[in-house]
């Protein structure tokens, strides 16, 4: 596919700290549906990516992340089986937060930031490494 070599800059803007700390391993996104079942591939995280005023740049928060595994999933089975939630709002990077570590707060703020969401939609379910030298992906 065209342009499947450049890397992509994603927006962590609402999670700036966590991917700051390195406590984020997976997001959700309404779009990306390109990355379903691929892995390796490497994506730029930055602060903002769209909505630039002008003069504005982008800012790279850090190194690139590696894609390691990319679904799709109705958001609300983050409150359907607690445990697979709770696990999950870890891995947002929400463990510590004393609300947003809760699915059904997690899951109310995710539509609250993303406009025309419901428990009901399918996201985009995408889960990254930081240092993924060392890391053994599936030959294709």
């Amino acid at each position: 596919m065209l342009g499947e070599d450049i890397m992509r800059n994603m927006s962590f803007a609402l999670t700036i700290d966590q991917i700051l700390a390195g406590t984020k391993t997976v997001t959700r996104r309404l779009g990306w549906l390109w990355l379903i079942g691929k892995t390796g591939v490497l994506i730029q995280p930055v602060r903002k990516n769209m909505g630039l005023k002008k003069g504005e740049h982008v800012l790279k928060l850090r190194d690139p992340i590696m894609v390691v595994n990319a679904r799709r999933e109705p958001l609300r089975w983050m409150e359907d089986d607690t445990v697979y939630g709770y696990t999950e709002c870890a891995k947002e990077g929400f463990g510590w937060h004393p609300d947003y570590k809760h699915p059904s707060a997690f899951i109310n703020m995710f539509c609250a930031t993303h406009k025309g969401c419901t428990p009901e939609t399918e996201i985009t379910r995408i889960e990254f490494v930081y240092d993924y030298e060392e890391v053994k992906l599936p030959m294709k």
